[in-house]
């Protein structure tokens, strides 16, 4: 392997200061041409390759920016990165992509490179309840913005979508199927998106004047399996739902799953309708009824935002996104029985 040169050996060479290459370098100082001409010539002479992220860090910027979030083999996520990544290489910023696993001393390590010019700004995606410790680590910081769920108390930049409305939506295409016992399965509790979802599901309930059942409701997580958890919980009622509010399409996939093994049809047995509109909800069986939230918009959104912050505008803003019904086969008229 060839031996790298480095600067001080280029100064050595061309008989100056290693600061007065690293200057010449950066285009922050004007040489004699004689002087300019010797630091050009050891530098072809050694085959110098400036180090350009130190050459960025001397000029204040890492002329990147990071994105942390939980995985990227959620497809949801998936799509989020490449959109930020696109954004971000049309205003010339490369992209750090720093999965978090939704471990606090991962969020911590990555806010952290922000302090020490590793990057020069990040987004944030959490997907954990928040008791303080991640709005007391983003603290007052201005070069930080949250997208998709929401970081409670911090004041920074957020992009966000209308989950109330999401909700809402997807009860009230339920209720005008006409079904009357509507469930709704959810994520943990503590979450943003999942509070507010029900919230949406609830005031879609009162509006038809029907009665709220929390015997009806189960929190837990947006993973598949625990669509299939709730759904045996729900079945085990004394009155079953006929239909089924997921608040994500992760959980509409495990209730399928669970509902196929019991031999219960979809539609014909149990609605159902889902959230996010990921790109295999139209290729299940069958393809699922659910609220599209972008989530290249998301991106696109909080890359935005974060580049009017760290040119100096740009106030602690929250951007709701809007979202849509996207109706397919999974809901029908409740069964007679």
């Amino acid at each position: 392997m060839p031996k790298v040169s480095t600067i001080r050996e280029v100064a050595e060479h061309a008989k100056v200061s290693k600061a007065t290459v690293s200057r010449y370098l950066n285009g922050s100082l004007a040489l004699p041409p004689d002087t300019a001409e010797r630091i050009d010539a050891a530098i072809a002479a050694l085959k110098y390759r400036q180090n350009s992220l130190a050459r960025r860090l001397s000029l204040g910027s890492s002329e990147t920016i990071g994105l942390a979030m939980p995985d990227v083999a959620n497809p949801f996520f998936a799509e989020i990165a490449d959109e930020v990544e696109l954004a971000a290489s049309e205003h010339g910023y490369g992209l750090s992509l720093c999965i978090t696993r939704n471990q606090f001393a991962r969020e911590s390590l990555y806010v952290g490179w922000l302090d020490i010019q590793h990057l020069d700004g990040l987004i944030l995606v959490s997907n954990r309840p928040d008791d303080g410790t991640l709005r007391t680590l983003i603290g007052t910081r201005g070069n930080i913005v949250v997208i998709d769920e929401d970081v409670p108390g911090a004041d920074v930049p957020k992009v966000l979508v209308d989950n109330v409305q999401g909700g809402y939506l997807a009860t009230q295409h339920l209720i005008e199927a006409g079904h009357r016992r509507i469930a709704h399965i959810s994520g943990p509790l503590g979450l943003f998106t999942v509070q507010e979802r029900c919230e949406g599901y609830r005031r879609a309930l009162a509006q038809a004047k029907i009665e709220f059942d929390e015997t009806l409701v189960c929190f837990g997580s947006y993973e598949r399996e625990f669509g299939a958890t709730a759904l045996g919980r729900l079945l085990a009622l004394p009155s079953p739902p006929t239909a089924i509010f997921a608040a994500s399409d992760y959980l509409a996939v495990g209730l399928l799953e669970a509902l196929r093994d019991r031999r219960i049809d979809v539609p014909r047995d149990m609605s159902i309708v889902g959230f996010d509109d990921m790109e295999f909800a139209s290729l299940l069986m069958p393809p699922i009824t659910t609220l599209r939230q972008s989530a290249r918009d998301l991106g696109r959104t909080g890359v935005e935002l974060l580049l009017a912050r760290l040119s100096g505008g740009g106030p602690s803003t929250v951007r709701r996104l809007p979202v849509s019904l996207i109706q397919r086969a999974s809901v029908a008229p409740p069964r007679l029985r």
